[in-house]
């Protein structure tokens, strides 16, 4: 059994909140008993570098519900867990990720970047850190773990949802997975593939979000939720969201304000690099019901 905020697959998706239960009727037959949900973006990114074994242990450790990955693919077709397409950023090895091969990438390092952008949380342990693979990934942590899997660029790399279906499978931690991704085709393709998959759609706004009824059924017709950055959300957008049966997981939420608004607003969790605030504000939020 994995964390207790599991999916599960049965004849309908129910949701227990804080509010409340409430039925959403989204292509996946899955269950989850769920708080908000605390969503490690790329780890605990905030506290170690991005993407590395620290960064996920320690978001785990701060009552993370989910560790995000975002999946990139080598040059030799393996999945690597990397924000960027290209390595410059945090490996500081110029080029594109498929333009190099598994060995290749294995020898950069993926760490002293974060000592030297943060040194007030630089640690000597973070030197020479490596890119991790996601088969590395689910062998350290498997089915204990809760997974938020992006797939990144994937009209960049030709059969990676196959790849990553496959290997989830291979690992039997499909109750233990989100797929998001802002690739409509991305989706629809894993979702023909693999119907339990529950799945969210990641949306870009240059103004404040609205959408519409159309755009909305079209959602529905393979996903589970929406996923936008929070500074582009208002509560009548979030209300036509989760009135539609639709989960709404804003990202990247870092400040406690914005948190207690997002939560007041009635969103189904978040991505934030502090998953120790996100936790802090929702026990707060537990105990004043608890002692009003």
């Amino acid at each position: 059994m994995g964390r207790i905020y599991r999916w599960l697959a049965i004849a309908s998706l129910v949701i227990f909140t804080p509010l409340g239960l409430s039925t959403l009727a989204a292509s996946p037959s899955i269950t989850v008993q769920t708080k908000v949900m605390n969503i490690s973006h790329r780890g605990a990114s905030g506290h170690a570098p991005e993407h590395t074994f620290p960064s996920y242990e320690i978001g785990n450790l701060m009552n993370g519900d989910y560790i995000e990955v975002d999946l990139q693919m080598t040059k030799d077709g393996e999945l690597i867990a990397l924000h960027d397409e290209t390595m410059d950023r945090t490996t500081g090895k110029k080029g594109y990720a498929k333009d190099f091969t598994l060995e290749e990438i294995k020898r950069l390092d993926a760490g002293s970047w974060f000592n030297e952008a943060f040194p007030e949380k630089a640690n000597p342990a973070y030197k020479g850190l490596q890119v991790p693979t996601l088969r590395e990934i689910l062998d350290r942590f498997g089915p204990d773990s809760n997974f938020f899997i992006e797939t990144k660029s994937p009209d960049v790399y030709p059969g990676m949802e196959e790849k990553l279906l496959s290997t989830l499978k291979e690992y039997e931690l499909e109750g233990n997975i989100i797929i998001q991704s802002f690739s409509v085709e991305s989706l629809r393709k894993i979702h023909d593939l693999d119907q339990s998959i529950p799945l969210i759609q990641l949306l870009s706004y240059y103004a404040p979000a609205s959408i519409s009824d159309s755009e909305v059924h079209k959602i529905r017709e393979y996903a589970i939720g929406v996923g936008l950055h929070f500074t582009a959300v208002n509560p009548a957008y979030i209300k036509k969201i989760t009135d539609s049966g639709l989960l709404i997981v804003p990202y990247t939420v870092n400040e406690k304000e914005d948190m207690e608004m997002l939560i007041d607003w009635g969103v189904n969790g978040m991505f934030t690099n502090y998953p120790d605030r996100l936790n802090e504000v929702i026990r707060a939020r537990v105990e004043k019901r608890k002692n009003p």
